[in-house]
């Protein structure tokens, strides 16, 4: 007799991993920094553009290099494989987590230029070596069956922890200046980095991992998709939010409202999008990404309406969350040894968009604002393509 298990049964399987899985001291550790890191992020972008302007007296040129700065602690993510010659990888998310704060803390003592470019560039290295260690632990510590959902629950909290951190930036500018409000998130931050110097999540019987800078031929669709997945991220970014001001007039709090509607939608789907990894595979889910981003983006380029240039921006957030499955893909395919130079090389080939692609869609954008969306869907047609090299267990078709 062949025994099978019921739904059910399987389904009290999937439970009581996940449940496993919370008791990993990692998880916690992971989801406290994680939330420090969210609203580190989430503070500087709130309150920059206008500290920028009404303290510091700064202009779009001064801006703009202000943004760039902050782009270059990305390209240089993967010098954290030397880093952790020094320091074990844990130490070094709550060491970045630290200096975040201490970024943030500070920015509301130096309003000027020099003073904005440097915060930046401090907060900025915090924040994503942080990432870099955050996706590498990740992967180490939580198996195939899990490090979706748990990548989908970081997503989750994070998103809470931005609907939160806009609440209480509303309540504290009643009562607070900047440079309160800078000192006052930047010390809970730091109050979090110290915490995690306190703890010890590691485990011993985790494989050690390489030290240096790797570059392996067999991992070639691994950097393909996230260079094409940055590329996406910045035509969004800098584009999408633009379209919506500059031709359907969208006023501050039209766009605050979608953030917020992002956020809370997030908050629910993430760790559902993680599960639904687990179950139908990387290929399915990406192919559903980018099948569906061919639409987004030539719907945005295309449309004359306000309501459904609003419903394409929620749809572009919700896809955004589908690339996760870039990282767990590396988890199946790759050297268990590999995880951290890769996701430190990795997180360092997604912000090569990060230099050109706003300056050349922003000229393109001159010409005709459709370009870059028309770009975009043809970046999302070729990682449709390029995605099908997956199998459906998430091995990598012979080349």
């Amino acid at each position: 007799m062949i025994l099978t298990r019921s739904p059910d049964a399987a389904q009290k399987l999937k439970l009581d991993s996940f449940k496993k899985t919370k008791q990993n001291p990692m998880y916690f550790y992971l989801i406290i920094l994680t939330i420090s890191s969210t609203i580190g992020l989430e503070v500087w972008r709130t309150l920059f553009n206008n500290f920028a302007v009404e303290v510091a007296g700064l202009h779009g040129n001064h801006v703009g290099m202000i943004q760039s700065v902050r782009e270059i602690p990305g390209f240089l993510a993967l010098f954290a494989v030397y880093v952790i010659l020094a320091i074990k990888e844990h130490r070094l998310s709550a060491l970045s987590i630290l200096i975040l704060g201490i970024g943030l803390a500070i920015t509301g003592l130096f309003p000027s230029y020099l003073g904005l470019l440097l915060t930046t560039l401090l907060m900025s290295f915090g924040f994503h070596y942080y990432e870099t260690t955050n996706m590498s632990l990740t992967l180490q510590y939580f198996d195939k069956g899990t490090s979706p959902w748990v990548f989908g629950k970081q997503r989750s909290v994070a998103a809470a922890s931005n609907i939160a951190v806009g609440l209480l930036i509303y309540v504290l500018a009643f009562f607070l200046n900047y440079t309160q409000i800078y000192l006052a998130m930047g010390s809970l931050i730091i109050a979090a980095a110290i915490w995690g110097f306190t703890q010890d999540p590691a485990d011993k019987q985790i494989t050690p991992q390489r030290k240096q800078m790797i570059l392996r031929k067999k991992y070639w669709l691994f950097y393909f998709l996230t260079f094409m997945a940055g590329a996406r991220r910045q035509i969004f970014m800098a584009f999408a939010v633009l379209l919506m001001v500059q031709k359907f007039h969208y006023s501050l709090q039209e766009v605050t409202l979608l953030f917020v509607i992002n956020n809370i939608i997030n908050y629910f789907l993430s760790p559902m999008i993680g599960r639904g990894i687990i179950r139908f595979s990387e290929r399915k889910v990406l192919s559903i990404e980018y099948l569906s981003l061919i639409f987004v983006f030539v719907a945005y380029a295309i449309t004359d309406s306000k309501l459904i240039v609003a419903i394409l921006y929620i749809l572009d957030h919700i896809f955004f969350n589908f690339s996760i499955a870039i990282r767990t893909y590396f988890q199946k395919v790759g050297d268990p040894r590999d995880i951290a130079p890769s996701m430190a090389v990795g997180f360092t080939i997604n912000h090569i968009a990060a230099v050109f692609l706003p300056a050349i869609g922003g000229f393109l954008w001159i010409i005709d604002y459709r370009i870059p969306f028309f770009g975009g869907a043809a970046m999302a047609l070729i990682s449709l393509i390029a995605v099908q090299k997956i199998s459906v267990h998430g091995k990598q078709f012979a080349s």
